[in-house]
């Protein structure tokens, strides 16, 4: 009988989730760990903790793997209360990464998710809808994919004349139509955790770097006949993690684009996007406009019925009443504005 979301909570088999944070990136040339890198407020990995939050687990059911600057991280980390990590000493690929993870997912017998900790555009709803898939279809392993315009560099997703999944082809080994696939590999994944432990014991390091790739997991599984579907649940923008300060940037006004749509749906006004920023963490209330060249630092509250510029900057941990104008204004941190004060 195929599983369901509310049969795993009800049978006590809830979701886990695994989330590799060890790479540095070579890329960005930065003595920062890579997760911990801001983007609009908070850092990359925050983002993606608040999608797994978003799909109902809880913090002591996350495990962390870190590696390149641990004590960082692991500093970070501790504003979740409970959450767990693991240590990968040496990168030595996602399959090592998550093996590093076994003793967190032993003895679980539901499901895992699994993914990197550099996509801070991926959302709660599309790790549902992943997970929802992966509990209707009884699947061993459900993996996320996303259809992009440009796949070049991504691992191809190749599907038979019904649409089943087939396999994963890197694009170096690709042939001249499989190339042309557009359906890539998010790296995203829901295991079945015993399935997932034993696949991970057959991964050998049969590859041009002499790395574990979890990638080989689906393929182990197929092999001893466990099923494994693909499930195209993400857009191209949520399929893109942070590899480079050119990528940083793009995320950055795609997020902002995010953050500013969000208030706008929740009745503010934002006269000239183009020209606006604004916190993740800022509140606004219902009927406030921000008018251009405006700044707003988190985490900070406006109120209602506010006006915010032209020409203003917002400070972290300011507080603006309801009704108050602010043009031309520098608001020092942790101050409380209103009209005449």
């Amino acid at each position: 009988m195929n599983r369901t979301a509310t049969d795993d909570a009800v049978n006590g088999s809830r979701l886990r989730a695994v989330v590799l944070a060890a790479g540095r990136s070579k890329r960005m040339k930065t003595e920062i760990p890579k997760v911990l890198h801001e983007l609009c407020g908070q850092t990359l990995l925050d983002y993606v903790l608040g999608a797994i939050a978003g799909v109902g687990v809880g913090w002591p059911e996350i495990c962390v793997v870190v590696g390149f600057a641990a004590d960082r991280v692991l500093e970070h980390l501790a504003r979740y209360p409970g959450i767990q990590t693991a240590e990968q000493a040496e990168q030595l690929g996602t399959g090592h990464a998550v093996s590093c993870a076994v003793d967190f997912l032993r003895g679980h017998a539901g499901p895992t998710l699994v993914l990197a900790g550099d996509m801070p555009l991926v959302t709660s709803a599309s790790l549902r809808r992943l997970y929802e898939a992966f509990c209707s279809e009884g699947a061993a392993c459900a993996i996320g994919t996303a259809r992009v315009p440009d796949p070049s560099g991504l691992g191809r997703i190749v599907r038979d004349e019904r649409g089943h999944f087939v396999r994963i082809v890197e694009e170096v080994d690709a042939t001249p139509a499989e190339q042309r696939i557009n359906e890539i590999n998010t790296s995203i994944y829901v295991f079945d955790t015993p399935a997932l432990i034993e696949s991970l014991r057959e991964l050998r390091p049969d590859n041009r770097q002499a790395e574990l790739y979890l990638t080989d997991c689906p393929t182990i599984m197929q092999r001893r006949g466990q099923k494994v579907i693909a499930v195209d649940a993400f857009s191209a923008d949520e399929a893109a993690g942070i590899n480079s300060r050119k990528e940083l940037a793009r995320a950055h006004a795609l997020m902002q684009e995010r953050i500013q749509q969000r208030l706008m749906d929740e009745g503010v006004t934002i006269l000239d996007p183009r020209t606006v920023y604004i916190d993740s963490r800022v509140t606004i209330g219902r009927d406030t406009v921000v008018r251009s060249h405006v700044y707003i630092d988190g985490p900070a509250t406006i109120g209602e019925r506010c006006e915010i510029g032209p020409f203003a900057y917002i400070a972290p941990g300011t507080i603006v009443v309801d009704g108050t104008t602010i043009r031309n204004n520098v608001a020092p941190q942790n101050n409380v504005l209103s009209t005449g004060s």
